[in-house]
């Protein structure tokens, strides 16, 4: 049997903060396709969220927090792809969420630069999802935002509803100055048949190395912002909902610039629901999302990844929303 056929294909799901990846991810793991995966997610802090964001489902979750899965945890990414392998018999493929800021060369790079890796998975595409309504602003604001962009084999461009014929055509135009080559997908809510993301075989090595000359140089180091940082905080006493709200409402309203993506699980007085928070600048959403994960402490969190946090301001705002 041919090696590409027995290789374990390995989709990389990136996009900056906010863009939608986990509602992709979500979508692939709750649709009725026959296949199972393995999820590793990446996340930028200290407190994991994103776990308690993808939905509960047969498939196992690996979490490696406090790092970006381009640079620090790169050896967790090895070390878990190598135990993931020795239960080979129970998934079809991995799929690898990365943080919004990670930028997705280093990560493709693990496939090629680590032989175990190399000999056992193959990178089937680096599917990035991209914010209509924000890309190009964050296109301006951050060289992690053009980079995923230029690593993408497909490129899901989600809310659309949020923008008008031409400003998409702009978001289009503005795309396709950074990359020619990847398949453009509009999508609200990250909605489109799985199999245009997936199984796709369209990583190219070739154009990689044209990209990025260094890339399979395992030396390669990569820098993010300076300025951006997070901040994770975790309480245990129940959350007042109309504290809360007033508290963010009023944050994002004066912060929201400075605040790249906001996230949080929180536990509400005398409900045994999770409520998943989140937040693009000043644009919030939140919903239930069903409750505790058994053995799980009922503790709320909340994470900034942003400008200039004042992570002690930060924490007497939250703290201020317990119940009383």
């Amino acid at each position: 049997m041919p090696e590409y056929t027995t290789q374990v294909p390995v989709t990389v799901l990136t996009g900056y903060l906010g863009a939608g990846k986990t509602t992709l991810l979500n979508r692939i793991l709750s649709e009725e396709h026959g296949r199972r995966y393995a999820v590793v997610v990446n996340e930028f802090g200290e407190l994991g969220v994103d776990n308690d964001l993808v939905v509960d489902a047969d498939e196992e979750v690996f979490e490696m927090n406090n790092g970006c899965i381009c640079c620090t945890v790169r050896g967790d990414l090895i070390r878990i792809i190598g135990g993931l392998m020795k239960r080979r018999d129970k998934f079809d493929g991995i799929l690898i969420e990365t943080t919004g800021l990670a930028n997705p060369a280093p990560v493709a790079q693990t496939f090629f630069v680590d032989d175990t890796v190399r000999s056992k998975t193959r990178l089937d595409a680096v599917v990035t999802v991209a914010d209509a309504k924000l890309l190009r602003q964050q296109l301006a604001d951050s060289h992690e935002a053009a980079d995923q962009i230029a690593f993408a084999d497909v490129i899901v461009l989600n809310k659309i509803d949020l923008v008008s014929p031409e400003e998409l055509a702009e978001v289009e135009r503005a795309i396709r100055n950074i990359n020619r080559y990847a398949t453009i997908h509009h999508t609200e809510r990250a909605a489109l048949p799985i199999s245009q993301v997936l199984d796709r075989g369209a990583f190219d090595l070739q154009r990689a190395l044209e990209l990025h000359p260094h890339f399979l140089d395992s030396e390669e180091e990569h820098e993010h912002d300076q300025d951006v940082s997070s901040v994770s905080i975790e309480v245990a006493q129940p959350i007042d909902p109309e504290k809360f709200n007033a508290w963010i409402s009023g944050l994002l309203a004066t912060r929201g610039q400075d605040l790249l993506r906001t996230k949080g699980i929180l536990y509400y007085a005398n409900d045994p629901r999770r409520f998943a928070f989140q937040a693009v600048h000043m644009m919030a959403d939140g919903n239930f999302i069903g409750p505790a994960r058994e053995g799980e402490p009922h503790k709320s969190r909340i994470v900034f990844i942003g400008r200039k946090l004042n992570r002690p301001e930060l924490r007497r705002g939250f703290e201020s929303c317990h119940t009383a």
